[in-house]
């Protein structure tokens, strides 16, 4: 029997993770638009035989401009162009289904698959937050269940789209003159509550059929539309404990949903900041935690909590009268998860920002090497993960740490592949998930 390995995914952020990153003296404060250091983040990743790398996006400003590099390339874009620049490594942005329409996005996702020979993956978001709403012409967001609800009927129309060609429909028949057969384009024709789309894409089937379809939200109507759709769940959880209760749950509620639960791979975030020592992580932890500037923190935090500005102190705890998760309609299971964190481990507000600088509620972990391997491989081995998303607190130099350190001790435990292989794999493969047959076409009957 082949043992089980671990799926890695790079999730890269300009300077890295930690809001302070882009103050180091290593950091360049201009990475976030240049092209060259994202194609050498990818190569680095690639030679540790990641999966895939992962771009996150939002169709609004982030942060203040006053806190850390806040402007990002538009990721398929990017994407496409690392697609020229890595051979093996899978390619996932994030798009919206709150401001976009689905036949554009399927165009984009089915155009960067032919050109990265199969590597595209979507990490379908809703998206939160006034502040998105008012660069589309709304007044405010869309409530959660709302936009949850519009989120699986752009699904449903994009699959519809990306399957409006069979896979042989191009005949390429030079003598008589027949390119491809107009009775395998199946245009959608799809009319319902939120889109209306008649015609078939313009682009191909593509070599995956559809992209790898990833999910970032723990809220129950994130559990529900990944349990039903995902094929990847990107998460954060603080516990191990925590961890493997999602696990449990979100296995089990895709079984409910008439799917095989080894078709969702489970990857929690982690932080790893790498020292030669524990001693020595904990000081690089150190440096990054005093070039935090704390006015942003508390504002930034005051935001994310739906307080007043001036509500909170900066070494008092947080108030006991915070509202419930029901009560929030944007990124509800985050809220949820700073809440408990410093209710469990009674941290100030101080304490909080430094723990949520690198992460932003995803586990932090600063260790040796052999440290941050032990603790991926109790989650992975305790029923909690599937695999990670690998969030250094510091670019370039985190990723290569882990490459160069972690990535040969998980290989020699026998969890990670020593090379990608060949011939070239698309991502769906990498993640163990079958291409998906076209809803058009009737599987033959088994004999």
């Amino acid at each position: 029997m082949t043992r089980r390995q671990l799926h890695l995914n790079a999730f890269l952020m300009n300077t890295g993770h930690h809001e302070a990153s882009w103050r180091l003296p290593e950091s360049d404060p201009y990475a976030s638009v240049d092209l060259a250091h994202y194609v050498r983040l990818a190569r680095i990743a690639e030679r540790g035989t990641f999966d895939s790398l992962f771009l996150a996006d939002g169709p609004q400003l982030w942060s203040s401009v006053g806190q850390r590099p806040a402007g990002a390339l538009e990721p398929i874009t990017l994407l496409t162009a690392l697609a020229t620049a890595t051979e093996h490594i899978g390619l996932i942005a994030t798009a919206s289904t709150s401001y976009n329409s689905p036949y554009n996005l399927a165009r984009k996702f089915a155009t960067l698959d032919h050109i990265s020979g199969g590597r595209a993956g979507w990490n379908i978001v809703t998206t939160a937050g006034a502040e998105a709403a008012r660069n589309f012409g709304l007044d405010a967001e869309p409530a959660h269940a709302e936009r949850y609800a519009r989120a699986a009927e752009f699904l449903d129309v994009a699959l519809k789209l990306w399957d409006s060609w069979e896979d042989d429909t191009i005949v390429a028949d030079k003598a008589a003159g027949v390119w491809g057969d107009d009775a395998k384009i199946h245009p959608p024709r799809h009319r319902g509550r939120y889109f209306s789309v008649e015609g078939a894409l313009n682009v191909p089937r593509s070599p995956q059929g559809y992209p790898l379809l990833v999910q970032a939200g723990s809220s129950e109507d994130g559990k529900r539309f990944a349990a039903r759709y995902a094929e990847a769940v990107f998460t954060a959880q603080q516990t191990v404990e925590d961890a493997r209760a999602f696990y449990t749950d979100l296995k089990s509620r895709t079984v409910a949903a008439g799917r095989d639960a080894d078709h969702i791979k489970v990857l929690p975030g982690i932080v790893p900041v790498i020292g030669s020592t524990e001693a020595e992580a904990r000081a690089h932890e150190r440096v990054l935690e005093e070039h935090i500037v704390h006015t942003h923190g508390v504002n930034h935090l005051e935001r994310l909590l739906h307080l007043d500005p001036g509500t909170l102190e900066l070494d008092g705890p947080l108030p006991a009268d915070l509202p419930p998760e029901s009560a929030i309609e944007g990124a509800k299971s985050r809220y949820t998860l700073i809440v408990e964190l410093a209710r469990r481990e009674r941290l100030t507000v101080r304490q909080l920002i430094g723990r949520l600088g690198g992460g932003r509620g995803h586990l932090t972990f600063a260790g040796t090497p052999e440290q941050v391997a032990d603790t991926i491989q109790l989650w992975f081995e305790s029923g909690a993960a599937d695999g990670f998303n690998i969030m250094p607190a510091l670019l370039p130099s985190g990723l290569e740490a882990f490459v160069d350190h972690v990535v040969p001790i998980l290989r020699a435990r026998g969890l990670l592949r020593t090379e990608y292989g060949s011939p070239r794999r698309t991502l769906r493969e990498r993640y163990g998930l079958p291409r998906p047959a076209n809803q058009h076409v009737i599987a033959p009957a088994l004999v």
